[in-house]
């Protein structure tokens, strides 16, 4: 049988970008040293908001032919504070990308490893285990995405469109649906949607909550709820493992997910896939922090996180079981590598740093390898 190549597209960005995404192609070279299925070539891509402040344009066309032509593309950070485009805004490519590869649904799993400290005392913190869907393609970014549609601003006033359409959320839905049912496949304690969004409110989210209900009538084995965001900000807290797949509203997402993280040790632990039907791109869910770039104190675990949903998406996408095997194999090195008393990263408290921690996660792999 021959070896299958995935072409990777891999733009490590700004700040941390690079050094976080050099930890993570270590660790999988030696994740898929010995695997005789399937290979990963990587193809470099150049852009962030140096380049942009260098060139005047934050991803050039060669970059976008590059991720458009590989099997997934594998992203650090991008974006630096000091530099902005003219309105005053961020230089973020990723929304970018979103809207071109149309990556709908921003998926941001939350899992307690044991080892990290949790800022939660109740001893059912280590059972934080959910997934929260991030709708990516519209609502209150959709100014953002599409500027043409966005009402001008002037020195008095300013303005954010926001759009709910039928497609965007019924697809949300629907994969989310999905996604509850794989998890209980794994699981049988999961296979539960969470709607999270302010349909007493906003008429936009009365329509968002009256669609997640006609689909949820189409998915009857799936256990469906509904939260308000406020509400849901609240459960976050006080009872996090009762919640398996929540599916919410851009900005939303946005929040809630940065909440969530902090549950669990924080964006350094956070991994996240931004998928589409066709497309797969992903990334940590943290920003550059140029304030630690250089210094070796970044934390490269969301960074391999989210290069395990890379691998597991591709298995699934591609029919290759081999691939959805190194996805779990390379979690659970993650997790022997954070046992406790092993590692406490910088961010924590700890002294542990990029170096330090890519090193135990490869040593976990290589005494599961040595068992096998």
């Amino acid at each position: 049988m021959s070896k299958h190549q995935f072409k990777i597209a891999v733009l490590p960005g700004d700040g941390i970008g690079a050094e976080i995404m050099s930890a993570c192609i270590e660790v999988l070279h030696r994740l898929l040293a010995d695997q005789p299925r399937f290979s990963l070539a990587y193809l470099p891509g150049p852009g962030g908001a140096q380049h942009y402040a260098d060139t005047g344009v934050a991803l050039p066309d060669a970059t976008m032919r590059t991720c458009e032509e590989a099997d997934a593309i594998l992203f650090g950070s991008m974006g630096l504070p000091h530099i902005r485009y003219p309105d005053g805004t961020e230089v973020n490519p990723q929304l970018g990308l979103r809207k071109d590869f149309d990556l709908y649904a921003g998926v941001r799993p939350i899992r307690a490893i044991p080892g990290v400290p949790s800022v939660l005392s109740d001893p059912r913190a280590a059972q934080i285990d959910f997934v929260l869907i991030r709708e990516q393609s519209e609502g209150l970014f959709y100014g953002r995405l599409y500027p043409e549609h966005q009402p001008a601003a002037n020195d008095q006033e300013a303005f954010d469109l926001g759009r709910i359409t039928r497609k965007g959320s019924e697809r949300l839905f629907d994969f989310a649906f999905r996604m509850a049912r794989q998890r209980r496949a794994a699981n049988p304690a999961k296979g539960r949607v969470t709607c999270v969004d302010k349909a007493n409110v906003l008429n936009s989210m009365a329509f968002f909550h009256k669609i997640y209900w006609e689909r949820a009538t189409l998915n009857p084995d799936i256990v469906a709820d509904h939260c308000y965001v406020d509400a849901m900000a609240l459960n976050l807290v006080k009872r996090p493992w009762d919640y398996d797949v929540v599916p919410t509203e851009n900005q939303f997402g946005d929040i809630l997910s940065d909440l969530a993280a902090g549950l669990i040790g924080g964006l350094g632990m956070s991994p996240s896939g931004d998928i589409g039907d066709k497309y797969g791109l992903f990334q940590p869910s943290h920003g550059t922090a140029p304030d630690i770039a250089g210094q070796g104190k970044a934390n490269p675990t969301a960074m391999i996180l989210s290069a395990a949903m890379m691998l597991d998406w591709l298995g699934e996408k591609h029919g290759m079981p081999e691939a959805k095997a190194e996805a779990a194999r390379l979690s659970r090195a993650v997790d022997a590598a954070f046992a406790p008393g092993r590692l406490l990263s910088c961010e924590l408290g700890g002294r542990d740093g990029t170096a330090a921690i890519t090193d135990a996660i490869t040593k976990a792999l290589a005494r599961e390898s040595a068992l096998a």
